[in-house]
């Protein structure tokens, strides 16, 4: 009596789809994202993904698991053979057709918005993150500042001074930039000042971390072919 009623057991846990070996990779989902996605293919700005049954071993692939969490495959940033693939772990979440992906290593955070979404493919376009889009609001500000700096052939080196700047998580600043005196020197200043302050904020905001050496302040600024240089 006991083995007919582990036998019904087994086969209504089977037809309902309830049963789990602990691999949580393949979920009956709605979900479509669901799954591994490999074979990445680029156009532009959007990247296409076909649905695969395992990780490769030596390629890209992303596994996207019903319990939000996530593992990619890759190589890395390295592109020099012999490539070694690793897998990195994380965790993903859906709103829309935004994926936000938060790996437990570089790079930590990322977005995918969905363009098309089927059983078998997937194309997705990077899409920037709120840390990202505050790091490029930096980067607009410091492209100024070394605008401004630069606007000036270095012909003769006593008009010519150098000024601090950034801010480094652990405190002092990111280095130094030399700058003509012939240029609104006060503007130029007040935005880096301007930079600088963001930088500080940035970096509490995203609990930034850095080194704690400060960067050696430089001597004097030579021209060399029209370019200011510093000497330390």
């Amino acid at each position: 009596m006991k083995k007919i009623l582990f036998v019904v057991s087994v086969i209504f846990c089977f037809m309902n789809m309830r049963c789990s070996d602990g691999d949580d990779n393949h979920v009956d989902s709605d979900n479509l994202l669901i799954g591994i996605w490999v074979e990445p293919t680029y156009n532009g700005e959007e990247t296409t993904y076909k649905k695969a049954n395992a990780l490769p071993e030596q390629d890209y692939g992303i596994l996207f698991k019903g319990n939000g969490d996530m593992v990619e495959r890759s190589s890395g940033w390295c592109g020099t053979p012999p490539l070694v693939f690793f897998d990195s772990k994380g965790r993903w979440e859906l709103d829309n057709t935004l994926v936000t992906i938060s790996q437990e290593q570089y790079p930590s955070d990322y977005a995918w918005r969905i363009v098309s979404l089927t059983k078998d493919e997937l194309i997705v376009k990077r899409e920037l993150t709120e840390q990202e889009k505050d790091y490029r609001k930096l980067m607009d500000v410091f492209d100024e500042i070394y605008k401004l700096s630069t606007s000036v052939s270095c012909t003769d080196a006593s008009n010519w001074t150098f000024t601090a700047y950034g801010s480094k998580a652990c405190g002092g600043p990111q280095g130094y930039m030399a700058y003509s005196k012939q240029i609104d020197t006060e503007a130029f200043l007040q935005k880096v000042e301007e930079y600088t302050n963001m930088e500080k904020g940035y970096n509490i905001k995203w609990e930034i971390v850095s080194t704690c050496d400060l960067p050696r302040q430089p001597k004097e600024v030579v021209c060399v072919n029209g370019y200011p240089v510093l000497k330390y």
